[in-house]
């Protein structure tokens, strides 16, 4: 089996080869072909972006290898979260995942049951933070707080003043830092005698800077 070494020292001053030989040395004795080592050396495990396990992550997805050797799971995942989502990815791609300090395989029943269990450990820590969100909002909403994003104060006397100019909507709302739908709002609020109409041309409803033509009235 063609297997991947990974390892990951969080200092420059630290030495990733004692990783390396402890993976090297268990590969040879279960029969594994390694193929090729994968490498961060001075970056913490908290980091999103790793070039070394980029790399591995994107050859995964080219099948060069059938399983992943790391020396501890704290040297591959920076969270339970993200080490589930990556052994997910892998086995989709049908490649392994070996931890050898945790004696972690999946590439044996026991392996793969254990890997049922944590993911379902994490899909449980999910919906316990998510029924936590749900009942600090409606507590919040039962006290009277306000919800979502502040309101940004407008002026409707700015706003009815740069119409009077003869501004457009869109000119309107860059000088009233606001929204277009804002200022057609506040028109309409007070009743502003120039005609502004909505036209199915500019999409989603939204109100046009164009003024129709004044009804005639016919006698009769």
């Amino acid at each position: 089996m063609k297997v991947a070494l990974y390892a990951r020292v969080s200092t420059s001053d630290q030495n990733p080869q004692v990783q390396l030989q402890q993976l090297k040395e268990y590969a040879q004795c279960q029969g594994w072909d390694v193929v090729q080592d994968y490498v961060d050396q001075g970056i913490s495990g908290a980091k999103a972006r790793r070039p070394g396990l980029d790399e591995l992550m994107a050859d995964a997805r080219h099948r060069k290898f059938q399983a992943v050797l790391v020396q501890r799971f704290d040297r591959f995942g920076r969270s339970l979260k993200h080490l589930i989502q990556s052994l997910e990815e892998f086995r989709a791609r049908k490649i392994s995942f070996v931890s050898i300090t945790e004696g972690f395989d999946t590439t044996t029943p026991t392996g793969e049951l254990l890997f049922h269990v944590a993911g379902a450990f994490a899909q449980f820590e999910r919906n316990l933070i998510q029924e936590r969100v749900k009942a600090g909002l409606a507590h919040a909403k039962a006290k009277g707080a306000r919800l979502g994003r502040p309101r940004i104060p407008m002026n409707s006397q700015e706003i009815t003043a740069l119409r009077q100019q003869g501004l457009s909507l869109h000119q309107i709302a860059e000088k009233a830092r606001c929204s277009r739908s804002t200022v057609w709002r506040v028109l309409r609020a007070n009743q502003f005698p120039f005609p502004v109409v909505e036209t199915q041309k500019q999409g989603f409803g939204t109100p046009s800077d164009t003024q129709p033509p004044t009804p005639t009235l016919h006698n009769g």
